[in-house]
């Protein structure tokens, strides 16, 4: 049994998805219900944070649907600033949010780059357990990390696929730089240690908000980007490269929860993976393109998934 934050009827991507909760008076009821519907203790309210930024918002309003219909009571307290989140949680402030691997890594944790998922997830998992007394759920294979995308007609032409691919072309291409990433460790330095130096026709600094219309107004081929910006979704404009030897750490997303929240309600996890299992890097990337390229509201678009994918009806 589930409750519905709202309560009018929307039309997205051409389906009416209906509210189950027709008037104040039968949401009382529903309400009241609640603790019938699953364990006892189920009533107390479990406090779902996210990032302020597109993906954290659909991705730990998916989480609040899931536990919703799991028959607990979410509290939505999103919009932290990155910078504090974690803050956030470990001083009791909320109970759970979706975080990445990579940021637990080297933010946090201050920790150096590890390269190999696997590895990534299970050391932020014993550190964060050790630390904080918190637990890293399973990580999904969707990654939102650093990225290099080209315009999909260079691409095509040159037969670009991978980043190794790139550097063997780096001369012919015009690279729209965002200034930090030809300074950063983890930018430009760190890619060339890789993949050696990358001698590009021309580079150029840009505002990083305007890097995907730079490229789509074929002012530069490449530029930096993060692995699940929406206009990614953009397939026809733009193609991701594929880090292949690895330059970059993983940033996999994965609910980080209080260890006395599992400990009161175990199963809990078992909903929370099951999201997980659902996202991949291209899935999450085409819920963010349907918030920040075709500007629908980030509740409806997690509404949606969550029901095609995950509800139990």
């Amino acid at each position: 049994m589930r409750m519905r934050k709202r309560e009018k009827e929307k039309k997205i991507n051409g389906k009416k998805i209906g509210k189950r909760i027709a008037a104040a008076a039968l949401g009382g009821v529903m309400v009241l219900s609640l603790a019938a519907c699953g364990d006892s203790g189920k009533e107390d309210v479990i406090r779902v944070g996210s990032k302020d930024f597109t993906e954290g918002l659909i991705v730990a309003e998916i989480y609040a649907l899931a536990l919703e219909d799991a028959g607990y009571e979410v509290d939505r307290v999103f919009n932290i600033a990155g910078s504090v989140v974690h803050t956030s949680l470990i001083n009791d402030e909320i109970d759970l949010y979706p975080e990445y691997t990579g940021t637990g890594l080297l933010s946090v944790l201050g920790m150096d780059m590890i390269t190999d998922p696997q590895e990534v997830y299970d050391t932020v998992k014993e550190e964060y357990e050790k630390q904080f007394q918190l637990t890293w759920l399973d990580y999904s294979k969707a990654s939102d990390g650093q990225g290099l995308a080209v315009r999909t007609e260079v691409a095509e032409e040159l037969g670009i696929r991978t980043i190794s691919d790139l550097q063997k072309h780096a001369s012919e291409l015009r690279f729209a730089s965002q200034g930090e990433f030809d300074e950063r460790e983890d930018g430009l330095p760190g890619l060339e240690k890789v993949y050696g130096a990358f001698d590009w026709q021309s580079s150029k600094v840009y505002d990083s908000g305007l890097k995907y219309e730079v490229l789509k107004n074929d002012e530069a081929d490449v530029t930096p980007v993060y692995t699940t910006d929406g206009p990614l979704a953009q397939t026809e404009l733009y193609t991701l490269l594929e880090d292949d030897q690895h330059a970059w750490p993983p940033y996999n997303l994965a609910p980080v929860v209080r260890d006395e929240v599992l400990e009161a309600h175990p199963d809990v996890e078992a909903v929370l993976n099951e999201v997980s299992a659902a996202l991949d890097t291209e899935t999450v990337t085409q819920l963010n393109a349907k918030v920040d390229v075709e500007k629908e509201e980030y509740e409806d678009v997690a509404e949606v998934f969550f029901e095609e994918n995950l509800s139990g009806e």
